[in-house]
């Protein structure tokens, strides 16, 4: 039987349990992305079995279990968090960060009947993926760690190998390699460099702003924490891990 989850600061009247084990499985990866980015079309043809497919979805939508829930920790005892949050009526993936002494939570974005996002730079994206895990919770493989966190991408300033960082994460989960590719650019989709989402800080706080009406993040992430606690979010976020060349991550 799965851990429960207890988030002080999520829904009380919810069940929540660790959602790690469902990983293992690459009909989960696709489900994952197709559910919140696209539209899923014959996944055969990314070497998941329909039937493999349907019984992930069933399971990550089922009112009648509790709630999935996925985590990546990252540098100072931070960790997002992304649950499958499915009432009687409706059904939401929600992205936020958490730390215990924050008293909050910073939300990132949701996927479902209020979409809400983007809540992740690229550079914010590379950076928790390749972090050193901080803590023996959630996942450490960097591939899976894109992947979950990849519905929370929107950036207009992305660098010219993103397609292939997706694809090799993709692969990486099961995806079939001759496939990885073609799916990584849908998810992507066209990235508008003049009328996408833009990240910048100002002088209210060193963590970056979205420019995206529908983001969360138009304000600071985690607003109310204190300086100290923002500025170490700032830089858990951007951690020390350069890009490499081809605009991949290390690891």
């Amino acid at each position: 039987m799965n851990a429960a989850v207890h988030i002080p600061e999520y829904f009380e009247d919810c069940d929540l349990v660790e959602g790690e084990d469902l990983v293992r499985e690459p009909a989960f990866w696709l489900a994952h992305v197709l559910l919140t980015m696209g539209d899923p079309g014959e996944v055969e043809r990314y070497g998941v079995d329909a039937s493999a497919y349907e019984a992930m979805v069933d399971r990550l939508a089922d009112p009648g279990q509790p709630w999935p829930v996925l985590r990546v920790c990252f540098t100072g005892g931070h960790t997002a968090y992304v649950v499958y949050a499915n009432f009687e009526d409706e059904n939401n993936v929600d992205f936020f960060v958490r730390h215990p002494a924050w008293g909050r939570l910073g939300h990132l974005g949701q996927c479902g009947a209020d979409e809400a996002g983007p809540g992740l730079s690229w550079a914010e994206l590379i950076s928790l993926a390749a972090s050193a895990q901080d803590g023996e919770e959630g996942l450490s493989d960097p591939s899976q760690r894109l992947l979950l966190l990849l519905p929370m991408l929107g950036d207009a300033d992305m660098p010219g190998g993103a397609r292939d960082t997706v694809a090799r994460a993709l692969a990486g989960c099961g995806i079939r390699p001759d496939a990885a590719g073609e799916l990584a650019a849908s998810l992507l989709g066209e990235q508008d460099s003049t009328g996408g989402p833009r990240w910048t800080v100002t002088g209210d706080s060193p963590i970056a702003v979205c420019s995206s009406p529908y983001s969360p993040r138009r304000v600071p992430l985690g607003l109310g924490i204190s300086p100290e606690q923002a500025q170490a979010l700032a830089n858990a976020l951007h951690g020390s891990v350069p890009p490499t060349a081809s605009g991949g991550f290390t690891g």
